[in-house]
């Protein structure tokens, strides 16, 4: 194949490369979901005090909403830190060699006296 011909039809590349591996993902893209939890959840808190502002005449509406205000950033800085878990790993062992085992132990013997 000569270089004119490859240049007249270029191959189509994929967008995505294949995912061959079971490994975790990069640390950036972990990151970058953790800011992506962590700005939703302070955005559902924003929407908290938008709401607790609108209903103030139902007072036990607007405390739930109030409570949740409080809430929520304490869980988007747990969710925001924690890390995605962690895969079980299962080991599989060989069966032990058979001509390196031991021999059975022998029945012990009991002398009545």
């Amino acid at each position: 194949m000569s270089v004119a011909s490859s240049q007249q039809f270029p191959r189509a590349r994929r967008p995505d490369p294949v995912l061959i591996t079971e490994a975790a993902p990069s640390m950036a893209e972990q990151h970058r979901a953790r800011k992506k939890r962590y700005t939703i959840t302070m955005s559902m808190r924003t929407v908290c005090l938008i709401l607790a502002a609108v209903s103030y005449h139902i007072v036990w509406l607007m405390a739930i909403f109030l409570v949740l205000m409080v809430v929520l950033p304490g869980i988007a800085v747990i969710m925001a830190n924690d890390g995605p878990p962690k895969k079980r790993v299962t080991i599989q062992r060989p069966p032990p060699p058979t001509d390196r085992l031991l021999e059975a132990p022998r029945p012990a013997r009991v002398i009545d006296l």
